[in-house]
């Protein structure tokens, strides 16, 4: 049981790291697109549709969605909070509101549509909210330090191995939940707060919210494909939806900078 608590807390270890370190290296462009990819659901995920049944798997993916709703209370919290206390003390809150929010949106009735409803609902309020604090860009290119992507490799580790391991015992609803848990915007947060000053990491978590739409999109397809397409079938078109949502995201930000740019009469290096 230890060694393979180990091995799938190394491996996906070395998929986050790899991963953020490929999004410094490839460019802004190519770089949001991978920023948006499911680094700790991806292996999570990889796991359990090699171990489980079909059943565990529509549930934990279920939970995850709901998950991904109480992870949009946590990025709220954390942006309301981070003007006025620490960045552990506003992580903190914005755990305590996570916690009990996933518990009660998984007692939500309406599946997998219900779920989405509920995220593309409170993705609004928190559009509202970001759009009332008036919140400014970050002025500064903050790359993750080696401190930064270890701590975030090791907390995915810990998650997702506890998640297709142990918590498997529990039933999918604790899996699904864990490997829903916001490791990312909690280390971002944390570094960015401390190295840039609170404006910098509530204007980055802000702008975290509509990326999650590709996190939602895995979960939408694992849950609607598995058991019709075999397990790494159903594996490799949840990422490449994913993929396809965060480019497409992408694409409209760039389009909309360019248009805002050319209104004002700039230019815009290619």
């Amino acid at each position: 049981m230890l060694s393979v608590l180990l091995a799938k807390l190394i491996a996906t270890a070395v998929v986050v790291v790899g991963v953020s370190l490929a999004v410094g290296k490839l460019g802004p462009r190519l770089g949001g697109i991978i920023a948006g990819t499911p680094i700790v659901l991806g292996p999570g995920y990889f796991f359990m549709l090699r171990d489980h049944s079909t059943e565990f798997i529509q549930a934990a993916a279920l939970s995850t969605l709901h998950a991904l709703v109480a992870t949009l209370l946590f990025s709220i919290s954390f942006v309301v909070t981070a003007g006025r206390l620490s960045a552990l003390a506003s992580l903190g809150l914005a755990t305590l509101c996570w916690v009990p929010a996933a518990l009660l949106f998984s007692r939500v009735p309406g599946g997998v549509g219900g779920a989405v409803l509920m995220y593309l609902a409170i993705l609004l309020l928190a559009e509202g909210i970001r759009r009332g604090l008036r919140l400014r860009q970050p002025v500064v290119v903050a790359r993750s330090g080696w401190f930064d992507l270890a701590l975030r490799g090791l907390l995915a580790g810990v998650l997702v191995s506890v998640a297709t391991t142990l918590a498997v015992k529990s039933g999918p609803l604790l899996s699904g939940m864990l490997v829903g848990f916001p490791v990312g915007l909690f280390t971002i947060g944390w570094t960015l707060h401390e190295r840039y000053g609170p404006d910098v990491a509530r204007a980055t978590v802000s702008m975290a919210q509509k990326g999650m739409l590709s996190l939602v999109a895995f979960g939408v397809v694992t849950a609607a494909l598995v058991g019709h397409l075999p397990p790494m079938g159903v594996f490799l078109l949840a990422l490449l939806a994913s993929m396809g949502v965060s480019a497409t995201l992408f694409l409209i930000s760039q389009w909309r900078f360019r248009r805002a740019l050319a209104s004002r009469g700039g230019t815009l290096d290619s």
